[in-house]
């Protein structure tokens, strides 16, 4: 094993393959139970650094996090790698990847940003999260790479290599990266989950739909006032972030459970 794949090993790579002997099989980043340790961001059309540096600025200052890889994918976007110590779900770090989109790139069309393991990706759907960096890649022929953040302006127009990039070259970038440890994580997804929580929404269904910002008047009005109905309709509109309708669902199961009948309870007689 050379020194980039030692560093491809320790950084993304499940533990499995990080201890089996270099094969012809190549190597994969959802292991058979479906977790993954490395999560990748990749903004296209265009893959302009400009706004995916507001991402890797802001998992650092905001976050607390280390600074994730950064890559041409060799074909047509700019990446964020990030890396975890122990291996966590495919819809977690997907959960973790919205979250980011929503607080730092909150103007972009989704289209443009593509996250990576997609939340229904598996073992046996390798398709469904990124290729390993570097690669050769089909389209084109071109290369990805690992690149340092002061070069990734430069690749915005061309996200690639023309010819293979340097194994040590890889390697020395990404022995600077530290990884991400489960406790760190975990804070992350509480602080983005509370920074994309509507704090007005208790607010808007209590005293009416005056005091909403008028893109959200038409879902509270349809609601009516109620405010079950009100949550069911956010949990089950794609086009509101997912953080927000997952905080939507917790909130609805919280409220049938409020209002489940008791054991002991008896309908009232006349």
């Amino acid at each position: 094993m050379n020194r980039l794949q030692s560093e491809l090993h320790r950084l993304y790579l499940h533990r499995s393959q990080a201890h089996a002997e270099a094969g012809p099989q190549p190597a994969t980043l959802i292991d058979l139970s479906g977790r993954v340790r490395a999560m990748v961001m990749e903004l296209t059309r265009p893959p302009s650094w400009e706004n995916l540096a507001r991402v890797w600025h802001g998992v650092q200052t905001e976050m607390d996090l280390p600074a994730p890889a950064i890559a041409v994918s060799g074909v047509d976007g700019l990446q964020l790698w990030f890396s975890i110590a122990e291996p966590v779900a495919v819809a977690q770090a997907h959960a973790f990847l919205e979250g980011l989109r929503s607080r730092f790139l909150p103007e972009l069309e989704s289209g443009r940003v593509r996250l990576m393991p997609a939340s229904d990706a598996t073992a046996l759907r390798q398709d469904l999260h990124a290729r390993l960096v570097p690669a050769r890649q089909e389209q084109g022929g071109n290369w990805s790479a690992f690149v340092a953040a002061d070069l990734a302006p430069v690749f915005a127009e061309t996200p690639w290599l023309d010819i293979p990039p340097n194994d040590e070259g890889q390697a020395a970038l990404l022995r600077s990266l530290d990884v991400m440890k489960q406790t760190a994580f975990e804070a992350a997804l509480e602080k983005l989950a509370a920074s994309t929580q509507p704090s007005h929404s208790t607010n808007t269904v209590a005293t009416g739909v005056d005091d909403a910002p008028a893109h959200e008047r038409p879902v509270a009005a349809a609601a009516g006032g109620d405010p079950e109905r009100f949550l069911r309709q956010v949990m089950d509109d794609n086009t509101v972030a997912l953080a927000l309708r997952i905080e939507a669902a917790k909130a609805l199961l919280q409220h049938s459970t409020d209002h489940r009948p008791q054991q002991g309870d008896r309908p009232a007689t006349s």
